[in-house]
């Protein structure tokens, strides 16, 4: 198993949303690259489309009812409809990265800002919280609504920009608040709801919404709970183990970035080695290596979510680029993310 240093992996990971800036004059990524099958969830030979490149930043990407997908990009909030069309809908989100879509059909956003918030339609748009028992959050990065209209989100630090010190913060203070996961009720309580993983990123709910999975960025599990009626969470447990994890000095480290759900309740975490893929029962199913897109070596594989017609496809982004493929198991009808 390749050994990787903090400032290596500063350097392919961290600043993913950084590398998708000003990309107009770069080449598409290869239009030809195919998936190998996954017995039961891809065919072999399915075709990776490239939807969109040398955009402006690509994350949070959620399917919408129509067939559309919504996702961070250009400062703001676009909107991609099945032809592949793109549009904004906020065009300034306020370091806007995850997203996700509650009952109510508004668009929701965990901020660099240091905030949560409402962003779309305009004249529902307010921020959440910023805090939590009177700190500022570290850095919202992503998020799940679940259909009682309450909202799970992720805070943690961003990766490293200049070492080791930047994995646990570039400017960490003794008295943030720790590294969690929190959940806004229906009532529009925040609770504090985990506080046990390393540095959570990635987050989304089975279909049913008895599970809540949370990617470790810095470990080596895809982490999952039971989620209780009232919306708090026990039983936390390894569910899978990451593919291709590496060693560093902060230990092992899978890089579990963006997370998503089909409707059979496998499971999508894209890392380093592409998007990988889990059984409901926690078995690693294989990978889909998307394409190379960046001179450091890096798959364009920083976020993922079910959209198109009928959500058979999975979108894959980053590096302001939007991919797509198509499945053999959909998304989840019943939410968007």
């Amino acid at each position: 198993m390749k050994s990787t240093g903090p400032l290596l992996l500063a350097l392919l990971f961290s600043s993913l949303a950084a590398f998708g800036q000003g990309r107009a004059n770069q080449p598409p990524p290869p239009t030809d690259q195919v998936t190998p099958e996954i017995r039961g969830i891809v065919a072999a030979g399915t075709k990776i489309e490239v939807v969109k490149y040398g955009l402006r930043g690509s994350d949070g990407v959620v399917g919408m009812p129509d067939g559309s997908v919504i996702l961070t990009t250009s400062g703001g909030v676009g909107k991609i409809d099945a032809d592949g069309n793109l549009s904004m809908l906020v065009n300034d989100s306020d370091r806007a990265q995850g997203l996700a879509v509650d009952p109510k059909g508004r668009i929701i956003a965990a901020q660099y800002s240091r905030k949560v918030s409402i962003l779309y339609p305009k004249e529902s748009a307010k921020v959440l919280f910023d805090s939590y028992e009177g700190k500022p959050f570290i850095r919202p990065n992503d998020l799940v609504a679940d259909s009682k209209g309450g909202v799970y989100f992720t805070d943690c630090y961003e990766i490293a920009r200049h070492g080791e010190t930047a994995i646990n913060g570039p400017d960490r203070k003794p008295d943030d608040l720790p590294q969690a996961v929190y959940y806004i009720t229906p009532a529009g309580k925040l609770i504090r709801v985990a506080d046990d993983i390393k540095r959570p990123n990635g987050i989304t709910l089975s279909p049913d919404e008895r599970t809540l999975y949370v990617n470790d960025w810095m470990g080596e599990y895809l982490v999952s709970y039971e989620v209780q009626p009232d919306g708090t969470l026990k039983n936390r447990r390894n569910f899978a183990k990451f593919d291709l994890a590496q060693q560093t000095d902060q230990g092992m480290v899978g890089a579990g970035d963006g997370l998503c759900v089909d409707s059979k309740s496998n499971t999508y975490s894209t890392t380093p080695a592409g998007v990988q893929v889990f059984s409901a029962k926690g078995e690693h199913l294989g990978n889909i290596k998307v394409p190379i897109y960046d001179n450091y070596g890096i798959q364009v594989s920083q976020n993922c979510g079910f959209g198109g017609p009928g959500k058979q496809y999975l979108y894959v982004v980053g590096l302001g680029v939007v991919l797509r493929i198509h499945m053999l198991v959909p998304g989840n009808k019943k939410r968007p993310k």
